[in-house]
């Protein structure tokens, strides 16, 4: 290579860099906020793969502290559920949904001493009603707002438990507590979310009892939503934040071991603990509908909610963000 070419090459790749870093410098940041779960901790790779934006991941203990952050407008968008979306729209606040992110990762735990099959809800109901003739009702707890929670008051529904009056309910706002509630003997059952589940099976602190998705929610759990004056004001940063989660569901669908690593890096939980969690995690971008609105009917029969937001719910799906980064209609993406 000649003295002409090496400076000639030297120089390009010094212009390309200072041209990346001008992009960079002229890209819009977006505050994102998501929690602390085996299915939310991968929001903290898109950084990494956003393009045209500069985003600034936060971790929070829970989707309720993510969403507060949102409608506080502290953040600009929120890894929260579809539950909390539902919340939100009830209590009035402005949300609006632009994607999905991972479903599932929710597991009913029963703890060590209580003497059930998986999936025994004959077993169960009978176990609860001699506590409850004792006057010692058996306590059930999960992290009320969460996926979780509206996942278990599902299930206890369709199998004939109130869990208003057959049980006492006790919420453990941090999902990073349960395992400790149920070795101290603090509760019986918990409907708890991944990786903790796995840790909780994995150390024989409790058991499996059954996956909760046999109610209206099916496994929906993780949404990406923001507020409508970031969509008015930065529209094409939402676009590229989309761009980012789109990616993220891609590789994570492709490797498991970023997935396994960044769970790892958050919780500081065995790798082991991490992979076993992921057989409960489904990536999917796509945002469904009519789950959407079954959701909202239930957690209003469940009084979990004071109105029907139903119109509310389906007009707060803004599907424009996907199609433009997928390429694919809104039929294709769960409208």
């Amino acid at each position: 290579m000649t003295f002409r070419s090496l400076t000639l090459t030297t120089v390009t790749a010094a212009f390309l860099a200072l041209s990346a870093a001008a992009q960079a410098a002229d890209a819009e940041t977006v505050k994102l906020g998501f929690a602390k779960c085996a299915h939310c901790l991968p929001m903290a790779l898109t950084p990494d793969l956003a393009k045209g934006v500069t985003i600034d991941a936060i971790n929070f203990n829970s989707g309720n502290d993510v969403l507060t952050a949102l409608v506080s407008k502290s953040i600009d968008v929120a890894q929260v559920t579809y539950l909390h979306y539902i919340t939100a729209l009830d209590k009035g606040f402005d949300v609006v949904a632009v994607s999905g992110q991972v479903n599932g990762g929710s597991e009913i735990v029963v703890a060590k001493g209580i003497d059930l099959k998986a999936g025994d809800w004959d077993g169960l109901k009978k176990l609860i009603a001699e506590r409850k003739a004792k006057g010692e009702p058996l306590r059930v707890a999960a992290s009320r707002g969460n996926a979780q929670d509206i996942h278990m008051r599902g299930a206890f529904q369709k199998h004939g438990i109130n869990v208003n009056k057959d049980v006492q309910f006790v919420n453990i706002p941090n999902p990073s507590d349960h395992a400790a509630a149920l070795q101290r003997g603090e509760v019986d059952v918990i409907c708890t979310v991944e990786p903790f589940a796995s840790q909780i099976r994995q150390t024989g602190v409790g058991s499996h009892f059954d996956l909760p998705y046999d109610q209206a929610a099916g496994n929906l759990t993780n949404l990406i939503v923001t507020r409508s004056d970031v969509i008015k004001d930065h529209p094409k940063a939402v676009e590229a934040t989309v761009g980012s989660v789109v990616a993220l569901v891609d590789k994570l669908k492709a490797d498991q071991t970023v997935w396994v690593d960044v769970i790892n890096k958050y919780t500081g939980m065995d790798k082991a603990v991490a992979t076993e969690a992921l057989k409960n995690a489904t990536p999917d971008y796509a945002m469904h509908k009519d789950s959407t609105l079954a959701i909202a009917t239930m957690m209003r029969d469940l009084k979990y909610i004071s109105n029907d937001v139903t119109a509310a719910a389906e007009k707060n799906l803004n599907y424009t963000f996907l199609e433009a980064v997928t390429r694919k209609p809104k039929s294709e993406l769960g409208f």
